[in-house]
């Protein structure tokens, strides 16, 4: 079992419940999924570019990425209903876990210039979003073998019910937001 998993059944629900006054453990609020996204524009046009994607983000995730494809035909982007622009990951459970480890103790403190990521991101339903410029954050890439510079969003889906509770989990995870 991940160590963020064995914090969370010991010692973050026990701070949620005192600080939230919850009379139910249940009430407390807990990680749902994490959701990994990396939009790639450039797929219309080569189709090497998306695999070079997918195999980035299966690297990083450790699971089987999804081609996600454009629901409307915009002109504007030579873009048509149906052709593959991107690729996502869903991460539940064990996996979830340990790629939260990875990312709020290995891969966001080797950001260029971090200061701490803006706690003004949530979505008034206890969900988080945070974007990153690069994928060379993470240790498992391996920077000779990178064609190009790719960012990705990455949406932490939590059961609590306002802002307040999710940024208080999140911190006790041991995300670090900037003051």
């Amino acid at each position: 079992m991940s160590r963020l998993k064995d914090q969370y059944n010991n010692e973050i629900v026990d701070e949620l419940m005192k600080k939230f006054e919850y009379k139910n453990k249940m009430q407390a609020p807990k990680l749902e999924k994490i959701v990994i996204n990396m939009g790639v524009g450039e797929a219309k046009d080569n189709a090497k570019v998306l695999e070079a994607a997918v195999k980035d983000l299966e690297i990083i995730t450790g699971q089987k990425a999804i081609v996600t494809k454009a629901k409307k035909s915009v002109a504007n982007f030579k873009l048509r209903e149906g052709m593959p622009i991107g690729c996502k990951v869903t991460l539940r459970g064990e996996k979830m876990y340990e790629f939260a480890d990875r990312l709020i103790n290995l891969a966001l403190p080797r950001v260029r210039d971090f200061r701490g990521i803006n706690p003004n991101a949530f979505d008034g339903r206890g969900n988080y979003a945070l974007g990153i410029k690069e994928q060379l954050i993470f240790p498992e890439i391996e920077y000779d073998k990178v064609d190009k510079v790719r960012g990705m969003d990455i949406i932490f889906v939590t059961t609590a019910q306002t802002d307040e509770e999710a940024r208080e989990l999140l911190t006790l995870f041991g995300m670090p937001f900037s003051k």
